[in-house]
């Protein structure tokens, strides 16, 4: 009968190949968002069948590489500093929003390809309540407008911010004037007509 440190052994395994794997599968969707499994399992250096025992499929394995990544992308954002004037605070939310999913949109088109489109959006549920909060904050002040509902408004900053993504990954926008374009095409909807000011 296994003791329970061959148990504790086999568990610190398991979480390590895990780690491996979602790392390679980061790194290689990053680079290809057509990577295969074989691909992932030989950049973890694990055999195929060790990635098929922790995840079932390969949207699975896509969807623990993205959800991995936006963890890593909410420990950046929770540095941004949203204090002051909404419109200035978003602008500082989404050029570093649009740094991450920059870094990460062949990440992003594999997860768009591999799962349903609401879960994309389900698990980017944390990034949208941060955004919500400036817009609502905006709207109380009367720097956003109001007359639109404001779950509304926060997915549409996702989707322009995805949208840039694929636009960037085609070629059919400069990587480099991505950012501004994002922040201004934000910024004019969340202004609008009529505004909150009227």
């Amino acid at each position: 009968m296994p003791s329970a440190s061959t148990g504790r052994r086999r568990r610190a395994d398991a979480e390590r190949n895990i780690a491996r794997i979602v790392s390679a599968a980061r790194e290689c969707l990053g680079r290809d968002p057509s990577a295969s499994t074989d691909d992932i399992a030989k950049a973890a250096g694990v055999g195929r069948m060790t990635v098929y025992g922790h995840f079932r499929n390969r949207a699975e394995l896509v969807e623990a590489a993205m959800a991995d990544a936006l963890r890593a992308g909410d420990a950046v954002l929770s540095g941004v500093d949203l204090s002051g004037d909404p419109r200035e605070a978003l602008a500082r939310l989404v050029e570093s929003s649009w740094s991450l999913v920059a870094e990460s949109r062949a990440l992003l088109a594999a997860a768009q390809e591999a799962l349903p489109a609401g879960r994309v959006l389900e698990l980017h549920a944390d990034p949208a309540d941060r955004v919500e909060a400036i817009i609502r904050r905006g709207q109380e002040e009367g720097a956003f407008r109001t007359d639109l509902p404001i779950a509304w408004l926060v997915n549409v900053v996702q989707y322009v911010l995805h949208g840039a993504a694929e636009e960037t990954r085609a070629g059919r926008l400069d990587a480099e004037e991505t950012g501004r374009v994002v922040s201004a095409t934000v910024r004019s909807i969340l202004a609008g007509w009529p505004s909150a000011a009227g």
